[in-house]
């Protein structure tokens, strides 16, 4: 464990003392959300994102040294491995280097130098390495008779050859050199399948590709193993040098296994001729697939991190909060699918119109709207941005205009909503309902709270992501609900208000104890206090410790449950109003009182980060940390891709972001990308620097190709 906590300490800055205490937090059952917020003092205040990157490092470490153990065990009980594996195995800093380590050693099929080593050869190559091939007779002549009798002298050095080859190529310092040159000089190369060349029209830029392997970023990586994987681009890597540099030289001065030490300085132009001999036959071939995937691997990790980062925008996005709110889901055919909710998201009223074509029923769908929304007193009309949207949201606006209603309109995404109503968890709240009713429910509550609903759906099937489905499943929805959980435990829940299902990612809690919660909410009529908590079936001290903290009680008996301020602390809360004379109740909400506190606790230093974030909590008690509540007006006269024109300036909603720009929703049906060199009047490295999903920004269309559903975007006022 010792090595796991100096490698932390390194990689984080931290003592090795604090990273020792930080994994025993962990050990002990801790999630990552509770340390960050409630154990500051603990890890020197460090941040979410740096804290659940800690964490992850940390479990690569656990497994890094659990494999190494194993492979040391079967080592150590085979015969004649040199003391300088152990010692690399020791050195050894990735999963990928001990593995290249222990391949010579793997129980595998055997090779020409298998069968040359059983033949007696391995004394002879030994002497041809040392010596050469110009004392080759000698050496044979050396051998037993047994050996002589059963090989001649050409079959021999034909043995030896294979044996020295497969020992170079087996030298991990040889590879690791070989692996170092290829990333530094190497340049990968696409070149289209023969015959391929009409299916995979859509790969046709990288039909004769090439570049720099340290230049390749992870976004054109994933568009090429994904013309790799459907057969379309054959991938390769070159190096262009006539012959191999002397750092790799020098590697074969390191012992190849089962050989004796090389003593001599300079390597002789036998010896690089045996390197140049096993590179072209071996190490190249074994070099380049294992660079291939480690940059597979590299362009995952990158295509997971922008699907993190899209998906924590989305989930953090600003609530439009308790509004009364008719949620429509359009459709031509099969009509608009309507449900009205009420400021916290119990259904009122649902049901279906008809106001296009081919029924064109607009009067009776527009008397019936009408008719909803003055019964239900509705604040807001959302419109899901699917088929028939912009039409839908025409009529609604006239409506709202013609009639004087005291509401207004808005278009949401509606990304995974009707993975929501076919999902188990609609089946169970609106088991009587139809899926395309549930869908229009989805759709309103997520204008309330985008958090509280999206929690519901798989984040996959939101569709905020970058080549999401040519990456590893497992690892992405790690991944993502590790975003989950981070931004619902950052936001915080209402425990009277909670579904299941966003009960589940407060830390602490499974789906087990969620459900538990709900069933013993139902039971008293809703919770008044914290302390409650513990009457959960399921629920003990360190469950209670880790979750409630998390958790919030508006007008329950204790103040401080409506806040972020741990149970834990309550008691210093007390001291703290009693330092001002005011009662808890009094203290909460107070900003002159909590000022005053602040003067008073830093007198004799400085403030600790638990009494930082208690005052910070007090001056303002249940804070949301999301943004306020914007949304776009789209063009009324721009409804399709055919509306658009080269020069128009649009308002619009960034709906993802990628590596290379950021897609834009514009009203239109098909999103319009702003790629990186337009989002601002100067470089950009990375797109977020300058946009987020969610976000509202004006554009400029600057080039329309409505037959490939390709719209140009510059973003405006950057």
């Amino acid at each position: 464990m010792q090595i796991i906590y100096t490698t932390l300490a390194s990689e984080f800055g931290k003592s090795v003392n604090t990273t020792q205490n930080i994994i025993k937090l962990f050990e002990e059952g801790a999630t990552v959300p509770f340390v960050a917020r409630y154990r500051k003092e603990t890890t020197g205040a460090m941040a979410d994102d740096v804290l659940r990157d800690f964490h992850t490092r940390w479990q690569y470490l656990l497994e890094l040294e659990k494999r190494r153990e194993a492979i040391q065990d079967i080592l150590q009980s085979s015969d004649n491995v040199p003391a300088a594996v152990f010692k690399s195995l020791a050195a050894a800093t990735s999963k990928t280097e001990l593995e290249d380590i222990y391949a010579p050693f793997k129980q595998t099929r055997k090779t020409k130098a298998d069968l040359a080593v059983e033949a007696g050869l391995q004394p002879f190559a030994i002497a041809i390495w040392q010596d050469g091939q110009a004392n080759a007779a000698q050496h044979y002549q050396a051998l037993p008779d047994t050996v002589r009798a059963a090989t001649s002298q050409s079959e021999a050095l034909s043995g030896a050859k294979h044996i020295i080859i497969e020992k170079l190529s087996q030298n991990i310092m040889t590879l690791q050199q070989g692996k170092q040159l290829l990333k530094k000089e190497g340049e990968l190369i696409s070149r289209v399948m023969r015959g391929k060349k009409e299916i995979g029209e859509k790969f046709q830029d990288y039909f004769d590709y090439r570049e720099a392997i340290k230049k390749c970023p992870p976004h054109r990586l994933l568009a090429l193993f994904r013309g790799k994987k459907e057969n379309i681009l054959k991938l390769s890597i070159e190096l262009e040098q006539d012959r191999l540099p002397y750092s790799l030289q020098q590697a074969i001065f390191l012992t190849p296994l089962g050989f004796p030490e090389i003593k001599e300085r300079t390597p002789s132009k036998e010896k690089i001729a045996w390197l140049e001999s096993a590179w072209q036959e071996k190490i190249f071939s074994k070099l380049e697939t294992d660079i291939l995937s480690e940059l597979k691997e590299q362009a995952e990790a990158g295509a997971i991190e922008v699907f993190q980062d899209n998906l924590k925008d989305l989930l953090m996005a600003a609530p439009a909060g308790a509004k009364r709110t008719l949620g429509l889901d359009p459709g031509f055919r099969n009509g608009v699918k309507w449900a009205a909710i009420d400021e916290y998201g119990a259904l009122l009223d649902y049901g279906v119109i008809y106001p296009h074509a081919p029924q064109n029923q607009t009067q009776k769908a527009c008397a019936q709207l009408q008719q909803v929304i003055r019964k239900h007193q509705i604040d807001w009309v959302v419109i899901g941005n699917g088929t028939a949207s912009r039409e839908t949201e025409t009529l609604v606006k006239s409506l709202i205009s013609e009639q004087q209603l005291n509401c207004r309109s808005v278009i949401v995404s509606e990304a995974g909503a009707s993975v929501y109503s076919a999902s188990p968890v609609a089946s169970q709240e609106f088991p009587e309902l139809d899926v395309t009713i549930r869908g229009a429910i989805s759709i309103a509550r997520r204008f309330q709270d985008p958090l509280a609903e999206l929690v519901k759906i798989d984040p996959q099937a939101i569709g905020v992501g970058q080549y999401q489905h040519d990456v590893k499943a497992n690892k992405l929805s790690e991944a993502l609900d590790y975003v989950v959980e981070d931004c619902v435990n950052k936001v915080g829940v209402d425990l009277n208000l909670a579904s299941a299902s966003l009960l589940t990612h407060v830390s602490g809690l499974s789906q087990r104890l969620a459900q538990n919660i709900i069933d013993l909410r139902e039971q008293l009529g809703g919770f008044t206090s914290r302390a409650q908590l513990k009457k959960v079936k399921g629920i003990g001290d360190k469950c209670f410790e880790q979750c409630a903290g998390f958790l919030r009680i508006r007008g329950g008996k204790e103040p401080l449950d409506a806040s972020a301020v741990h149970p834990e602390s309550y008691a210093l809360v007390k001291q703290m109003a009693q330092q001002v004379n005011l009662e808890v109740k009094k203290l909460v909400g107070n900003v002159q009182a909590v000022g005053q506190l602040q003067q008073q606790l830093a007198q004799p230093g400085q403030l600790s980060f638990t009494q930082k974030d208690i005052l910070d909590e007090l001056a303002k008690p249940g804070r949301d940390p999301r943004p306020e509540f914007q949304y776009a007006s789209f063009d009324d006269s721009v409804a399709t891709i055919d509306d658009l024109r080269e020069g128009m300036t649009l308002e619009g909603v960034v709906t993802n972001v990628a590596a290379f720009g950021a897609f834009v929703d514009i009203g239109v049906h098909q999103d319009g990308l702003v790629h990186i060199s337009q989002l601002a009047n100067r470089f950009v490295k990375d797109p977020r620097d300058e946009v987020r999903v969610g976000e509202v920004i004006k554009v400029e269309v600057l080039d329309v190709d409505a037959k490939r559903k390709r719209i140009a975007l510059k973003r405006l006022g950057s």
